[in-house]
């Protein structure tokens, strides 16, 4: 690179730019009193300018450098006080990268120079580092403007039709045979032709992938010899991650959208904006930080040394700042418009709803996606739960967003494992959890549905485990939900009895119907339709390894093509996924009830058994839907936890048509069959049943 001379250069866009004849840079700090532009060599050994922003619009800081191009590396030293007892950490030793970078190369270092204190015996974080940072730190990259999508489509699914399979950029291919070897754990690997047509027939209309904004390795996982698996610790909100690249590094990405778009597949991305890897007081100096530790980070009332600590990860993002805010917004439309993805799932979302008087639907962030004219467009996803007081707000989202029901997960384990009182909790769960979600116009598929997650026990572990068992976590158990209403069916872990084996199985089935059977969005966690075990460990953020990656070769084939079932009669039947919530209303069409409510002889239910363990629920279509949305179509949920089998009596239906037996979890293999209207149907212990209306 040749000697650079800064021009004036513009305060937007933020970050830095190439227009055909250089390079724009712009970084905001508030409270700054100098900014830095650090140039570097090739190959990121040499600093080999440093060059002071030259303008200043407000709190923006700009330059433009001539001649600069695609592929240079830089990064700034940003100067001002250091003061932490009153919220300022600038040290201009510490070399920082740009909040904006869409590109990083090489990786941060576990190193006491990245600190802007002394690590001392006697010294906190009151002291002033001078070690330089900079051999530790990635170099901030300038890249290309802009690259060729060709014919990419985006699938806009609507939310009737979704299903969500959530999973690993790595984990999920790493142990599949049929993912070219030179792929697996790569983002392209995800959209290999087995990935492909393994989510074809299983019904997928979305895939959710765990964090892909670059993150660290958390210095007391180095230090243990392990790694951050899960990647919830953001550290660069623009830029990939690049230990999923792959061959064709980033352009991989790419890649895989195009080819997940082509199969009627959307992208959505798990994106953590509520807090940075830079963590608390102690943590290193990365970004943030160095660049205005004040107006990035939320910090405590009369004690500004320290932070707000709402995420529980040390620190958390303040997105009240009006620049902060941008930030995360421009990042949310970097990754739609540059790189095609169709929606976020945003982790503890509550953080992003918080005002200075608490959690609010007219928060600032959320006003803001809401008149986006990308944002507002694409799928929105929240975890409504966060650490900070007042946090859990499960239902209280604006009604653009869908959001993760962890009522509804908890309802069905308790269900299925015989709890007290648990029927009627999933009695409203199985109609879209209308007590949570309807009002104020939102749908049935607001909530989204489901069984587990990447955090906490797997499906099959939820059927073998007692407790969770996370000693390789090497934090002596303490780690991990203590509260995972799991059974073991009687044996802890694994084991070779063939009765406690079905037992499982069929919990497993018995779970999954209720899934895809419920009014709502479903959610399956990748590997659950194949009976994957993480070995009874429910906190593998650390686990890099088969323990948590999907395993494959010990796929259960035979629950894979019954989940395929599954899949198949929800989205022939949309009576299962209506937009509309069924409160027991007389439809105009036929006068009958949307939804009803039996005991299997077809009297009333006694709602106030506390041991009610089966009932009978007949699904019509909502008397709430337009005329446009009218279906005649109808489903029977005949649902037995007691240990005898039942005998059904089924309504009788108008002249042509007859009841069909669908799905039977105590016997998975079987195919649908025409029901006798003179002899009772049998319904086995512990299983559900699907029957189906259809012309004679």
């Amino acid at each position: 690179m040749k000697s650079v001379e800064l021009q004036a250069g513009c305060p937007f866009p933020m970050g830095a730019h190439y227009n055909g004849e250089g390079v724009n840079f712009a970084l905001f700090s508030e409270h700054a009193s100098k900014v830095e532009l650090c140039l570097f060599s090739a190959d990121g050994k040499t600093e080999l300018q440093r060059l002071e922003l030259p303008e200043r619009a407000g709190p923006v800081w700009h330059g433009f450098a001539p001649g600069m191009k695609p592929g240079d590396l830089y990064g700034y030293r940003v100067h001002g006080a250091y003061d932490p007892e009153h919220g300022h950490r600038f040290n201009p030793h510490k070399l920082l990268i740009d909040p904006y970078a869409r590109e990083l190369s090489g990786r941060w270092a576990n190193h006491p120079a990245t600190l802007g204190y002394e690590k001392k015996a006697n010294l906190s974080d009151l002291s002033f580092s001078r070690e330089d940072s900079a051999p530790y730190v990635p170099r901030s990259v300038v890249t290309e403007p802009h690259w060729d999508w060709a014919e990419d489509k985006r699938p806009r699914r609507s939310w009737g039709e979704t299903l969500i399979y959530e999973a690993h950029p790595k984990g999920l291919t790493m142990q599949h045979a049929g993912v070219p070897e030179e792929l697996r754990g790569t983002y392209e690997g995800m959209a290999s032709d087995a990935m492909l047509e393994h989510l074809d027939k299983l019904g997928v209309t979305a895939i959710e992938l765990l964090p892909v904004h670059q993150f660290p390795d958390d210095g007391f996982l180095i230090e243990k010899g392990m790694s951050n698996y899960w990647g919830y610790n953001s550290a660069s909100f623009f830029a990939l991650e690049p230990r999923y690249a792959g061959p064709s590094g980033a352009a991989g990405f790419r890649k895989m959208v195009r080819k997940f778009h082509a199969a009627g597949i959307e992208v959505l991305l798990d994106v953590v904006y509520n807090h940075t890897a830079e963590g608390n007081q102690l943590g290193p100096t990365m970004s943030f930080r160095g660049i205005d530790n004040a107006s990035y980070y939320s910090l405590l009332a009369g004690q500004p040394r320290f932070y707000v600590n709402d995420a529980g990860c040390g620190n958390t993002l303040n997105v009240k700042n009006p620049y902060v805010l941008r930030m995360v917004l421009d990042s949310l439309r970097y990754w739609v418009e540059e790189m095609h993805v169709d929606g976020f799932r945003f982790d503890l979302a509550t953080v992003l709803g918080r005002e200075d008087h608490g959690f609010t639907q007219t928060g600032g962030f959320f006003d803001a996606l809401r008149q986006d004219p990308v944002l507002s467009t694409v799928k929105m996803i929240a975890e409504p739960w966060d650490v900070g007081p007042g946090g859990y707000q499960l239902g209280n989202f604006p009604h653009e967003f869908g959001e993760w029901n962890d009522r509804y997960r908890d309802s069905v384990r308790k269900f299925w494992r015989g709890d007290a009182h648990s029927a009627q909790e999933l009695a409203g769960c199985l109609l879209g959890s209308a007590s949570e979600f309807d009002r104020n116009g939102r749908l049935p598929q607001s909530s989204i549905n489901l069984l587990a997650a990447h955090d906490g026990f797997t499906l099959a572990d939820t059927t073998a485990y007692n407790h969770k068992h996370n000693l390789a976590n090497g934090e002596y158990n303490h780690d991990g939900h203590h509260s995972n209403f799991s059974d073991n069916c009687g044996v802890e872990g694994k084991t070779d009895d063939p009765e406690i084996l079905e037992k499982r199985q069929l919990r497993q089935r018995n779970m999954l119907a209720t899934l895809l059977f419920s009014q709502g969005t479903p959610m399956l966690l990748s590997g659950d339709e194949i009976g994957n075990s993480q070995q009874g460990n429910n906190n593998v953020y650390c686990q890099d390894n088969p323990i948590g990656w999907v395993s494959w070769p010990d796929a259960d084939t035979d629950l894979l093509e019954f989940t395929r079932r599954l899949t198949k009669f929800r989205r022939d039947h949309p009576v299962l996924r209506q937009t509309r919530y069924l409160h027991s209303q007389l439809r105009i069409e036929d006068d009958l009830p949307d939804v009803e409510w039996t005991q299997f002889d077809g009297g009333p239910l006694n709602w106030r058994d506390p041991l009610l363990d089966s009932f009978c629920l007949l699904l019509r279509g909502a008397a709430e839907a337009p005329a446009y949305r009218s279906t005649d179509d109808k489903v029977i949920l005949a649902v037995n936890s007691a240990d005898t089998e039942a005998e059904l009596s089924l309504p009788k239906l108008t002249k042509g048509r007859i009841w069909y037996r669908e799905i039977d979890t105590a016997a998975p293999t079987a195919m649908a069959r025409e029901c006798n209207r003179a002899i009772q149907e049998i319904v086995a212990p512990h299983a559900l049943v699907a029957f189906a209306a259809r012309e004679a």
